[in-house]
């Protein structure tokens, strides 16, 4: 028998979940009485369990992808190891719209990013960070490099070889190459002197 593994609510349900709680704090925030704030920090709370939870499920899926566990059944096994994105500092670099500010100063990437560190460690998965700059605008075909490349948001289309696909999945693979070559030099033989 299979082991039961939750699936991840659907981005729909998650996006109504913060938004319901968005307005709840603005309306206990509007009302600015003592129960009100207690109310609020309750409800911050709350939100604060329901991010880490759902950050516990998503890294358990990764890991489990990636170290070819048992769990790991239900999606395919890669069993080679994880590659990160050096996310540092992000929110100063990314000017995301007004409407979409809320939604990622809230969610907590960097915890997202150790609950991947520790149970890649405990279950013996590699973990390897490599650099952010231009993945999203890079092509993984030709290695042209424009920020043309990105005619809108959601698109990545290539001005020298023509390669097209949505921008997330060819940022995706400019990460998985850029692990594969740093890989080389981590996991390579160490060089004997003469």
């Amino acid at each position: 028998m299979l082991p039961l593994i939750h699936r991840r609510p659907p981005p729909e349900r998650l996006g109504r979940y913060r938004r319901w709680h968005a307005r709840k704090r603005a309306e206990l925030q509007a009302k600015q009485t003592r129960s009100a704030t207690r109310r609020a920090k309750r409800q911050a709370r709350r939100e604060a369990r329901h991010a880490t939870h759902v950050n516990h499920r998503i890294s358990k899926e990764i890991v489990a992808v990636a170290g070819g566990t048992s769990q790991a059944k239900r999606w395919g096994s890669t069993g080679r190891g994880i590659a990160l994105e050096e996310l540092g500092g992000i929110r100063d670099r990314v000017r995301p719209f007004r409407d979409q500010r809320a939604a990622l100063s809230a969610w907590p990437f960097h915890q997202l990013e150790q609950h991947i560190r520790y149970k890649a460690r405990r279950a013996g998965v590699p973990v390897i960070w490599v650099d952010a700059h231009y993945t999203s605008q890079m092509c993984p075909r030709c290695g042209h490099t424009a920020r043309n490349n990105r005619p809108v948001r959601d698109a990545f289309c290539c001005r020298r070889c023509g390669l097209a696909g949505p921008a997330d999945h060819v940022a995706g693979v400019n990460v998985r190459n850029r692990a594969r070559s740093a890989w080389v030099l981590v996991n390579g033989p160490v060089p004997q002197k003469a």
